[in-house]
């Protein structure tokens, strides 16, 4: 409500300094590089020995329940207890002895050549076609497995080759190989009293999984991007379900994800809009007023007359069906909710309006009501608020927050920053039902199997100057998945 005479107890607002309002320090968490540094070459071979060590121990796993088998087939039908295989219990073969020794030498030398990529590459090598050369002299002497051996030793090369070139997924690689290298130690000395217990092959074949599979969900990320469509972090969310929340590289960009469950729905949501005025280093968007009050920073209207102040977020291509987010302002002056033409195009609120796409398509509507105490006013009030006489407009429907920061019967041209509003809390008695509406803070949109790559555009409006009313923000984020 227009009320010249405090026009001078207005409080003086900056200009915009045509800052980013995005932070630019993001957590790594997935970084996606185009190349790789020759002294991590190293590092790659090292996924490629552990892929043929697998392989190995795969075939020597094979090898000894074949030889096992036999070897109790034969004191079946040997009364005397003459058998020989009785007496070792396991393998009691050379070749199989020689490839086993060849990977505890294996994995003694990775651990000690981690200090010298060039000196563990060149010996890794050579230690690689030594054993290459064991296992085919074992292929040889066994005869009638020999076609599998090779049809496996050739899916080994197949998925060796794979991983050597994942260069773009280096980090992930070293996550991967860290935690499987103490399994790989453990399953090399269970190799070494293999042949005295037949239970200690079946744990070795639970370690072996384990690790198949860690690499295998590798094989996964590498799929998911070298697609040619936009990844989103509901797609690193399926690949890799353990991923925390923080920053991905996405896109060629940098991006939140938050992995934990929001709205009600689980984790995988890409954040598209972000501001937080309590950051010193952040500033309002371009086009907004900034405020400055008692330590409270927040971004407004910057007209001398009714209308809005918008910012919009493109979803990079990222498709969507739900929209989730929240946005925490403060009243200035004499706000009026819903008192606006009802038009989404126009200033059909005061507060924020959240849309997507053009033309414009509602999401979220957050008003702010005058007073949240006293209703000598019911036509400027939130309309959830007891005795309020105001209507919705019929394209926000139910989709709206509303509430006033102002406890008091009148109102002042100032900043109310004690009460936040859209927040919950410190709702005064007329907006009980306001502050408990379902979901606050949080607003949430589910389309269902309806999918969109539409912007996103947060607008500040108010149908009177902003000299005399304004709803300007201090913190909001917006995401989709």
């Amino acid at each position: 409500m227009e009320d010249t005479a405090d026009n001078k107890n207005l409080y003086e607002v900056s200009e915009y300094d045509g800052k980013d309002d995005f932070p630019h320090q993001p957590i790594s968490n997935i970084e996606i590089h185009d190349s790789i540094t020759t002294g991590r070459k190293g590092l790659l071979v090292l996924v490629g020995i552990q892929a043929f060590i697998i392989l190995i121990l795969i075939i020597l796993l094979g090898i000894n329940g074949v030889t096992l088998t036999h070897l109790n087939t034969v004191d079946m039908c040997d009364s005397t207890g003459a058998s020989t295989g009785a007496s070792t219990g396991g393998l009691g073969n050379t070749a199989t002895d020689n490839a086993t020794a060849q990977i505890l030498d294996i994995t003694r030398r990775i651990l000690s050549y981690k200090a010298n990529d060039t000196m563990y590459a060149q010996s890794s090598a050579s230690m690689l076609q030594g054993l290459s050369a064991n296992v085919s002299q074992l292929s040889q002497q066994l005869g009638t497995t020999d076609d599998k051996i090779d049809d496996i030793r050739s899916m080994g090369y197949e998925q060796m080759g794979l991983f050597l070139n994942m260069s773009d997924y280096l980090y992930q690689v070293l996550q991967t190989t860290g935690q499987s290298a103490q399994r790989l130690v453990n399953i090399v000395s269970t190799l070494s009293n293999i042949k005295d217990t037949a239970t200690s092959a079946a744990g070795v074949t639970d370690d072996i999984l384990v690790i198949v599979e860690e690499l295998l969900q590798l094989q996964n990320v590498s799929s998911l991007f070298n697609s040619l469509t936009p990844v989103s972090c509901k797609d690193v969310k399926v690949v890799l379900p353990n991923s925390p929340s923080g920053w991905y590289n996405l896109n060629n960009q940098n991006t939140y994800c938050n992995m934990e469950e929001l709205c009600s729905s689980g984790g995988g949501w890409t954040r598209l809009a972000y501001l937080d005025m309590s950051d010193a280093t952040q500033n309002c968007p371009s086009g907004f007023n900034t405020y400055n009050s008692g330590g409270v920073r927040a971004c407004g209207r910057h007209t001398s007359g009714a209308g809005c102040a918008s910012v919009t977020y493109p979803s990079n291509g990222i498709s969507y069906s739900q929209v989730c987010g929240r946005v925490t302002g403060y009243q200035y002056y004499s706000t009026d909710a819903f008192y606006g033409p009802s038009d989404i195009n126009s200033y059909y609120v005061d507060g924020v309006s959240i849309t997507r796409g053009s033309p414009r398509q509602h999401v979220w509507t957050l008003a702010n009501g005058i007073t949240d105490t006293y209703n000598n006013n019911p036509s400027i009030i939130c309309p959830c608020a007891t005795g309020s006489s105001q209507t919705v407009p019929s394209f926000v429907g139910s989709h709206y927050f509303c509430e006033s920061g102002n406890h008091a019967s009148g109102w002042l041209s100032t900043l109310y920053t004690s009460d936040p509003l859209w927040d919950g809390q410190g709702c005064g008695v007329l907006e009980a039902s306001c502050c408990s509406a379902p979901g606050i803070p949080w607003f949430h949109r589910d389309y269902g199997n309806t999918t969109t790559t539409d912007y996103i555009e947060l607008r500040v409006c108010s149908d009177q100057e902003n000299a005399n009313e304004d709803s300007p923000v201090g913190f909001y984020e917006i995401y989709v998945k």
